[in-house]
């Protein structure tokens, strides 16, 4: 989720642990705990694309670190701070922590939550920015913040963030499943045989949902409104996997077709294959436009060596999207 989601999700948890006793340093610390996990975005500084991608949410966001790093900070904080019990500020630390990873799980790039082990858990029933998970639980977390820290009305506010927040994340997964559902039902009408279908919402909402849609060879993309009154239609895109040839043994290239699950497309444009990555989607909503969300241009080095090159995004096309976005939303 989003740094603003997980400051404020890290916040309630420290609040929940720690707050009767400390009062808003409670907040605090697990605000800045709830960020933690996500400095692994610092890695593409000093990595090639393909790793940053790898590392990102994995070691950081998992359960592995919450148990090594916990007593650490909970040693630290426990150092300087008026109230010295290291038990508790570890254990604050350990579930501002291990919330973190949890909570992305849902989304769509998922976590590594039982790193070392190869296993990326990615349920993809909520967008990385979602104001009505957000937003609730941001107004609870002031009210409390509010009071003093020994009164019920600031623990019944806390816990009412918490509350309607995970019920929001459960609902998801029940608007996930009739999306699933109906766009199954879709493809048996239209007589489509396919291979899997991964389903994701879209942009800040879960009313609109998409699908990937894998066939022999192409990738079928749609949309379904929990407002549409027409059918759901499918756009095709070729896989066209053969065109990587000899690159299809490239360790980069291996490696990107397991962190994409194998949800991607090779496009050929003047001499130049570009690797597209499905589970994101697209940067529009027209027929078969080949704008995607990731794009990377592969090269070859000197070494023979596969080089992946994200391409760079234009910000009108994001706002064009948020507009088609809104427009679909409404239905078809």
């Amino acid at each position: 989720m989003d740094s603003l989601t997980q400051i404020v999700l890290g916040a309630a948890v420290g609040e929940a642990v720690l707050g009767k006793k400390v009062g808003n340093k409670a907040m605090l610390y697990g605000a800045i705990a709830g960020t933690i996990p996500d400095f692994d975005v610092f890695a593409s500084h000093f990595t090639d694309t393909v790793s940053a991608l790898a590392i990102h949410r994995g070691f950081t966001h998992s359960i592995v670190f919450s148990v090594l790093f916990a007593p650490l900070f909970g040693w630290l904080v426990s150092r300087y701070e008026t109230y010295k019990s290291f038990k508790d500020w570890s254990w604050l630390f350990f579930w501002s922590f291990v919330t973190h990873p949890i909570l992305d799980a849902h989304t769509t790039w998922g976590t590594q939550l039982f790193w070392p082990f190869d296993l990326r858990l990615a349920f993809k029933n909520i967008f990385v920015i979602d104001p009505l998970y957000t937003i609730p639980f941001l107004v609870f977390l002031i009210l409390a913040m509010r009071q003093k820290r020994t009164t019920a009305k600031r623990r019944f506010y806390n816990s009412m963030g918490l509350i309607i927040s995970t019920t929001y994340l459960a609902i998801t997964l029940l608007l996930k499943w009739v999306a699933y559902t109906k766009f199954e039902a879709a493809l048996d009408t239209q007589n489509i045989a396919y291979l899997d279908i991964d389903t994701r919402p879209s942009p800040l909402n879960t009313i609109l949902w998409s699908a990937n849609v894998q066939t022999e060879n192409a990738y079928l993309l749609g949309n379904y409104s929990f407002f549409d009154s027409q059918p759901i239609t499918f756009d095709s895109y070729p896989k066209n996997h053969e065109l990587l040839g000899d690159l299809i043994e490239d360790e980069s290239v291996k490696r990107m077709i397991a962190i994409t699950e194998g949800w991607y497309t090779i496009n050929k444009k003047e001499d130049t294959l570009y690797f597209n990555d499905l589970r994101f989607g697209l940067l529009s909503l027209t027929p078969k436009a080949e704008n995607f969300v990731f794009k990377f241009r592969l090269d070859v080095d000197a070494s023979g060596h596969v080089i992946f090159t994200e391409e760079p995004k234009d910000n009108r096309d994001a706002k064009k999207l948020l507009t088609e976005l809104w427009h679909r939303l409404k239905g078809n």
